[in-house]
């Protein structure tokens, strides 16, 4: 298994790019920006990747067992990974933010406080038996979950029976081992579900997917996917830059004003839509419900994730798919124009790569793909 990543690079969180005598500071964009998907060095076997806004967790999961740092610290000494200056040999998963680096053990979590040098963690739990060790799917943890603010540690019901946490900007989505989805936190942008822009302090089921299973569960900044048992894709949540798949009005206007034609070519585009009939398109700003989002016609989707802005997902036979904010070439189509509809990225497709996984950071993108003869062995 091979990973690529691309998009915001401004502290080598991506790759790191050896710069010639010859190049000066002009050059510098170009490295903040990686708008092609490029292999990450050093990922040989099976790892894990997680991601925050300036750094990269790399989870090797053959015999080291070990977590490794790329991103900020790491770039200033233009080494590929960063030292991790706790023991994290036999980790079993592992998130990181700006502040902290949580790490699931066998027998205990901790989190480590990116920004402190005590050679403690900042909070721990110890795990008594194997069985809560097999329900770990962090940000998930016995009894409740961790976040990047304080207090670390949230409970959680029993009664939910969680079986995954996705955490947004300011709010999180649950998946129950029954397929049901709760959400709770802010809603000023529709990213609840629940029809309106309201917070919820407690976890609310999202009465819109009831009676439909769910598997899977993701979110963004400030906005929520999940896939259905079918394959389908739910999103709700903010569209401002596409990030739904759905209509933006910025985008579409953006759009139509680099396209404008020139005056000799006006006259001929107005006359040929003489005695047609116009239709107003409609544009979506926010989605206060789970909508359905047609991203392949001829396959369904096997995995998605979510950036601040934008969305990335896999679909069964392989193909990446993204859509959204794409400033920073985080949607991999080799430019950095955002999109409101799914597109294919060409690069895997291209390279008779087919992609597994993928992972978002808030700007940037990393997905995991086999050589398409490797399946076939």
């Amino acid at each position: 298994m091979r990973w690529f990543g691309f998009g915001f690079n401004a502290f080598a969180q991506v790759c790191v790019q050896e710069k010639s005598d010859k190049e000066d500071s002009s050059s510098s964009a170009g490295e903040v920006k990686v708008n092609v998907p490029i292999e990450l060095k050093n990922h040989v076997g099976r790892s894990k990747i997680r991601a925050s806004w300036s750094r990269r967790a790399s989870l090797f999961l053959d015999e080291e067992m070990s977590v490794r740092l790329a991103g900020f610290c790491a770039f200033i000494s233009n080494e590929s990974f960063s030292p991790v200056m706790v023991d994290t040999r036999g980790c079993r998963d592992a998130i990181i933010s700006e502040t902290h680096l949580t790490l699931a053990f066998p027998d205990r979590i901790e989190c480590w406080d990116l920004q402190s040098k005590e050679k403690v963690p900042s909070w721990s739990m110890e795990i008594l038996t194997q069985s809560q060790n097999s329900d770990v799917n962090l940000p998930l943890v016995p009894g409740g979950y961790i976040s990047s603010k304080t207090p670390i540690f949230h409970s959680l019901s029993s009664h939910l029976q969680a079986k995954s946490l996705a955490l947004g900007g300011e709010h999180a989505i649950l998946l129950t081992a029954a397929g049901a989805v709760y959400t709770w936190g802010q809603g000023s942008h529709g990213e609840l579900g629940h029809g309106g822009l309201i917070p919820e302090e407690e976890p609310r089921t999202v009465e819109a997917l009831w009676g439909m299973s769910m598997r899977s569960v993701a979110a963004g900044g400030w906005h929520s996917v999940c896939i259905g048992d079918g394959g389908d894709l739910y999103v709700w949540g903010w569209n401002e830059s596409g990030q739904l798949g759905l209509p933006s009005r910025g985008l579409r206007k953006a759009s139509q004003q680099k396209n404008e034609p020139q005056a000799g070519e006006l006259c001929g585009s107005v006359s040929a839509c003489l005695g047609e009939e116009r239709h107003e398109e409609v544009y979506i700003s926010i989605q206060a419900f789970p909508a359905l989002v047609d991203v392949s016609p001829s396959c369904e989707i096997r995995t998605v994730s979510c950036g601040s802005r934008h969305t990335a997902a896999v679909t069964t036979t392989g193909c990446l798919y993204t859509w959204g904010w794409g400033e920073y070439g985080q949607l991999g189509h080799q430019t950095t124009t955002s999109l409101d509809e799914p597109k294919c990225v060409e690069f895997f497709r291209n390279e008779s790569l087919h992609v597994v996984d993928v992972v978002c950071g808030p700007w940037n993108t990393f997905t995991a793909a086999v050589k398409k003869e490797v399946l076939a062995t």
